[in-house]
């Protein structure tokens, strides 16, 4: 996870992430974001968030945020590691998100 802070009509330019989703909370502020969908038709699906609005972007899409006022936003955005096959070593994420490994171990169960 990690903390976005956005400087009025800043932008995270479009990029992607080949091996996992993405999913995007506004903390304050707006956020105007959106993906391109696959071949064949290459849809721009875009979208404004309010602050607790909710996004994802699916995995392997080119996705883009910016900011469309004048003051800063906030966001909070993570990258979804669970569901993996096989599943990521929960020594691994016991350590990162700094948990005992039985939380980690029932996330992974529940996919």
């Amino acid at each position: 996870m990690v903390r976005i802070d956005y400087a009025p009509w800043g932008v995270v330019a479009p990029h992607y992430h080949p091996r996992a989703t993405e999913i995007l909370t506004v903390i304050e502020g707006s956020l105007e974001v959106g993906f391109v969908t696959s071949n064949p038709d290459n849809r721009l699906i875009s979208k404004t968030l309010q602050k607790g609005d909710v996004f994802v972007f699916p995995i392997g899409l080119v996705h883009f945020q910016r900011n469309i006022g004048h003051m800063n936003v906030v966001a909070i955005s993570g990258l979804i590691v669970f569901g993996s096959k096989p599943d990521i070593s929960t020594d691994i994420l016991a350590k990162a998100f700094q948990v005992d490994k039985n939380i980690v171990q029932q996330i992974q169960w529940r996919f």
